[in-house]
């Protein structure tokens, strides 16, 4: 595998758009997790992804394993646990007011990730593992697992990436400062946004490898390139970040030069915020061309 991802998955029931939550009839079934949103990014860009995460045996667990597998991501290492369901996600969505997530993952069979769980073959040959602090923030044995994952992508030779995404119903800022600050320290690579970084009081100067930062504006930067949010047309903000993610660690692991991995990331979040789920909008490789091309050049945009 190039990349592995360590993470929750859940199964995403996602509102007719438009619609607020409390008053929606008719739901789409479709999947969700930071960790398996840029795992579906990496693998329709072409990479070879696994994502090692954990499921109930129930039909959600067997839907959102379906779904990875649909993308060509290799799940031999999911575990199926009879015992706790998978977590799900219920949301609704509109382009110009708030959108209410209710997340129902207490107990979930995600949260019962351990570090013994984890094995070196898992990570053995891939480039890049990939993991957010969403993941330490599950259960105290999530966050043991996470720690546990870091030091055997060490020992792999692999690139740890993360990314904060932070999440306050998960818990405190306190709490996100005491379990996730000290990970960003210990990361290769680091896609933060800038009010994240300003919450975990971590300056982003002090820390070592690449250090991404999204900013308020929607430009990010790394170093001195920086690159700015292509104009599109909002119809749903959730899931940019990990877009943004799959595209920047696809131009690394192609060794394209920092400002093409933070175009390209900006272009797969451009097209992911069109669309109304957190995955739909994830392109091939052909598409991203074609998306950059009509972003940066003048001409047809129409692909005939």
């Amino acid at each position: 595998m190039t990349v592995v991802v360590c993470g929750e998955a859940m199964l995403l029931m996602l509102a007719e758009p438009g619609v607020p939550l409390e008053r929606a009839t008719a739901f789409r079934r479709s999947i969700a997790g930071a960790e398996s949103n840029v795992a579906a990014g990496l693998a329709r860009l072409g990479h070879d992804v696994r994502w090692i995460g954990r499921v109930g045996a129930d039909p959600a667990g067997r839907s959102v394993l379906a779904m990875l597998r649909a993308d060509g991501i290799d799940t031999r290492h999911a575990v199926v646990d009879p015992g706790a369901p998978t977590g799900l996600l219920v949301r609704d969505s509109h382009p110009s007011r708030a959108i209410d997530v209710q997340y129902y993952r207490a107990g979930s069979a995600a949260s019962r990730l351990a570090p013994e769980e984890l094995a070196p073959e898992m990570v053995s040959g891939a480039r890049i593992v990939h993991v957010t602090g969403i993941t330490p923030m599950l259960s105290d044995s999530a966050h043991q697992a996470t720690l546990r994952l870091f030091d055997l992508a060490r020992e792999a030779g692999a690139l740890v990436s993360f990314d904060p995404n932070i999440r306050l119903k998960l818990g405190s800022p306190e709490q996100w400062r005491e379990r996730v600050a000290p990970l960003l320290g210990r990361a290769d690579i680091v896609l933060a946004g800038q009010d994240e970084l300003e919450l975990l009081g971590v300056d982003p100067a002090r820390l070592d490898g690449l250090v991404v930062v999204k900013h308020r504006d929607k430009s990010a930067t790394l170093g001195e390139a920086r690159q700015e949010a292509f104009p599109v047309t909002l119809v749903d903000p959730v899931g940019a970040g990990d877009a943004f993610a799959a595209g920047f660690l696809s131009g690394l692991l192609r060794k394209e030069p920092y400002e093409t991995c933070l175009r390209e990331a900006a272009a797969v979040a451009a097209l992911v915020v069109q669309c109304v789920s957190d995955t739909d909008g994830l392109p091939d490789r052909a598409g991203l061309d074609r998306a950059l091309a009509s972003f940066t050049e003048a001409g047809e945009t129409v692909h005939r």
